[in-house]
């Protein structure tokens, strides 16, 4: 289901910024799919840590045949080397693990964050092994639908900025920015926009 702020956001971010516009003019009627399953989503945001949307896509792909069901339960039981062989390295395999034994056991709670603000559930996410900001910012845009997320650590949201707004130059954090600031408060969808921009497969966590 579409973000009930995706269409005002598009207009906003269309009308601010030409080099966005385009972009979302060349997407149109594309929107963000979020997940209801905050354990899938982390999972998801685990699995595609520092590698391409296709590639992550394949990671999970095998990951799903091979657990049948991808429940915490399933998941927390699974070995790390049928893991491996699914193309997690034994870092993210331990990572989903102990993420799973988190919900099974009652210390990750998701039933409340809706009421916590972004950097709130920031905190509490990335007490857990293995979640970073990066996939606490990924959670925060892909199942809380944050509409104001600007996940700075993100390969390809600097990449596709460096593509748009500097003629492939590399872009630093602090011109990233910079250049976002004109987006608030709609920066997750305009990330989402320009992960698009690079990439034919739609970014899923």
């Amino acid at each position: 289901m579409k973000p009930e702020f995706w269409d005002r956001a598009c207009r906003e971010l269309s009308a601010c910024d030409p080099v966005l516009g385009r972009v979302i003019d060349a997407h149109a009627g594309e929107h963000l799919v979020a997940r209801d399953d905050p354990f899938l989503t982390l999972v998801r945001s685990i699995v595609g840590q520092q590698i391409s949307v296709k590639a992550a896509q394949s990671v999970w792909d095998r990951l799903a045949r091979r657990s049948r069901t991808v429940t915490p339960e399933r998941l927390s039981r699974m070995r790390t080397t049928t893991m491996r062989d699914c193309g997690l390295s034994q870092r993210k395999a331990e990572y989903v693990q102990d993420l799973a034994r988190h919900f099974v056991n009652g210390t990750v709670d998701p039933s409340h964050w809706a009421s916590l603000d972004d950097e709130a559930v920031i905190a509490e996410l990335t007490s857990v092994r293995g979640i970073g900001r990066w996939t606490a910012e990924m959670f925060l845009i892909f199942n809380l639908q944050r509409p104001d997320v600007l996940p700075l650590d993100d390969i390809g949201l600097l990449r596709g900025m460096g593509h748009g707004y500097k003629g492939g130059e590399r872009v630093s954090r602090a011109e990233a920015e910079a250049i976002a600031q004109a987006w608030r408060p709609w920066r997750s969808v305009a990330t989402w926009f320009l992960w698009r921009s690079l990439d034919p497969l739609p970014v899923e966590y």
